[in-house]
C-alpha cells in the first residue's frame, strides 16, 4: 500500500520550502506583479544561497551507510519535487518560475542527454556563479497542443545542423544561457523526424524577439525566440547522433518531448495546487474573522469552502500519485495528464470562488485577484486541459487496440 503520510524528509522539505515562500516570496509578490519582473538584486540573494528551480535539487536517492559507503534508497526525487512546489506555487507561481536553475529544460537534458551533455549543460547553475537559466522551446505559432506539427528545421551540414525557425511562449527563454529546442529534420517523417537541441545564447542566428505582457504571472520572463541560419554542432544533439540510431524505429524528439512532460506535468500540476490552497486559506481565515456565525451568507460560505477543500486534496493526491509511479519508475503518463488537468482546473475554480466570498475587497491590487489572474496559464501550459483528457483517453483506450 502507498502510504499517504509524509516521511521526516520530506516534511522537512515542505517546512522549509513553505519558510521560504512565506518569508522571502510574498514580501515581494504584489510589487514584482506590478513591475512584471523580479527584482535582480533578490534573485542575485537567492543564488547566492544555492536556492534553484531544478528537479535535480531535491535528490535524496542515495545515501551513506556506516561505514561511508553510498547506498541505494527509495527514489523520492519526483514526490519530494511536487512537495516543494507546491509551496512554492502558495508562494508565488511567477517568482518560483523565475528561480535560477535549469527549470523546464533541466529533465529532458537529465533523462535524454549523454553524460558529457549533462556535466556541460548542468553544471553551470551554481551558488559560486552569477545566477543563470535554463529554457525548454516547444510552442511555436502553428503547433501548440498538436506538438508533432512543429515547423522549426534543422538541416543537417558538415559538422552540425542549422536551425530555422520561431519558437512562443518560452520561460525565461530570453535570459537563458541555453535553450533545449525541438526541430524537424524532415517535415514528412512526422514525430519520427523530431530532433532536441541545445542552443546556447550568443549562438549567430538565435535572438528572443520579443517578451509577452500577460494577464498573469507577470514577473515570469515569456519570450519569443527565432532561429535564422542558427548553426548547431553535432555535440548539441541531445543524446547525440548514437542516440536516434540505436534502433530503426528509435526514439525521437518527440519521444524526449513527452517523457519531459511526463515528469514536469505533476510539478506544474502541484503550483496549481499551492494557487488553490493559497486563495482558499486566506479566504477561510477572512471568512472565520468577519462572516456572522449564522444566516444563509455563513452557510453558503461553508459549502463553498467545503467544495474548495475536496477539490485541492482530490488534486493532490492525484499528484502525488503521478510523482510516486515516476519514482518507482512505472509509467505515468495516464496519470500525469489526469493531475495536470484536474489540478489547472480546481485551481481557476477554486480562486473564482474565493473571489465571490472576498466581495468587492478582492477585485483590486488583492493577493487573491492576482492568484486568479495567474492561475489560468496552469490549465494552458505544458498541454490544455484538452489535451490532457485526450492523452488520458489514449492510455485507458490503447490496451484494447482501440486508438483516440
Amino acid at each position: 500500500m502507498i502510504s499517504f503520510q509524509l516521511s521526516d524528509h520530506q516534511q522537512q522539505v515542505k517546512e522549509i520550502v513553505h519558510w521560504f515562500a512565506e518569508n522571502e516570496m510574498r514580501p515581494i509578490s504584489m510589487e514584482a506583479d506590478r513591475l512584471g519582473k523580479v527584482p535582480d538584486e533578490w534573485l542575485e540573494r537567492i543564488n547566492q544561497l544555492g536556492i534553484q528551480l531544478s528537479t535535480s535539487s531535491f535528490g535524496g536517492d542515495k545515501q551513506k551507510s556506516g561505514s561511508g559507503e553510498k547506498k541505494k534508497t527509495e527514489r523520492q526525487g519526483n514526490r519530494l519535487a511536487v512537495i516543494a512546489s507546491e509551496e512554492l506555487g502558495w508562494g508565488d507561481p511567477a517568482i518560483a518560475l523565475t528561480l535560477p536553475g535549469p527549470g523546464l529544460g533541466g529533465p529532458p537534458v537529465q533523462s535524454s542527454g549523454t553524460p558529457e551533455q549533462k556535466e556541460r549543460f548542468l553544471s553551470i547553475f551554481s551558488r559560486d556563479e552569477p545566477p543563470r537559466w535554463g529554457a525548454y522551446a516547444l510552442t511555436e505559432p502553428d503547433a501548440g497542443s498538436d506538438v508533432s506539427g512543429i515547423r522549426t528545421t534543422a538541416k543537417k551540414v558538415e559538422g552540425g545542423y542549422v536551425l530555422n525557425g520561431q519558437k512562443i511562449f518560452i520561460t525565461n527563454g530570453g535570459r537563458a544561457s541555453w535553450v533545449v529546442v525541438f526541430a524537424t529534420i524532415d517535415r514528412s517523417l512526422g514525430r519520427a523526424g523530431h530532433r532536441a537541441f541545445v542552443v546556447e545564447k550568443g549562438t549567430p542566428g538565435f535572438s528572443c524577439t520579443r517578451l509577452a505582457h500577460k494577464m498573469g504571472i507577470r514577473a515570469s520572463e515569456t519570450a519569443e525566440l527565432l532561429f535564422e541560419d542558427c548553426f548547431v554542432p553535432d555535440e548539441n544533439l541531445l543524446g547525440g547522433e548514437e542516440y536516434y540510431q540505436a534502433k530503426a524505429s528509435g526514439p525521437s524528439g518527440f519521444r524526449v518531448a513527452m517523457k519531459t512532460f511526463d515528469n514536469t506535468r505533476p510539478i506544474v500540476a502541484s503550483m496549481a495546487i499551492g494557487i488553490a490552497r493559497a486563495a482558499y486559506e486566506y479566504t477561510l481565515d477572512l471568512v472565520r474573522r468577519e462572516y456572522p456565525k449564522q444566516g444563509s451568507f455563513y452557510h453558503r460560505a461553508s459549502e463553498l469552502l467545503a467544495d474548495a477543500e475536496l477539490d485541492i486534496e482530490a488534486a493532490r493526491l492525484l499528484t502525488w500519485e503521478a510523482a510516486w509511479k515516476a519514482d518507482i519508475g512505472q509509467p505515468n503518463a495516464k496519470e500525469a495528464a489526469m493531475c495536470k488537468a484536474y489540478a489547472g482546473k480546481i485551481a481557476l475554480d477554486v480562486c473564482a470562488k474565493c473571489l465571490e466570498l472576498l466581495g468587492p475587497i478582492g477585485l483590486e491590487q488583492h493577493i487573491v485577484e492576482k492568484l486568479y489572474r495567474d492561475a489560468k496559464i496552469f490549465d494552458i501550459f505544458e498541454g490544455t486541459n484538452q489535451i490532457q483528457h485526450l492523452v488520458t483517453a489514449r492510455q485507458l483506450y490503447e490496451p484494447h487496440g482501440v486508438r483516440v
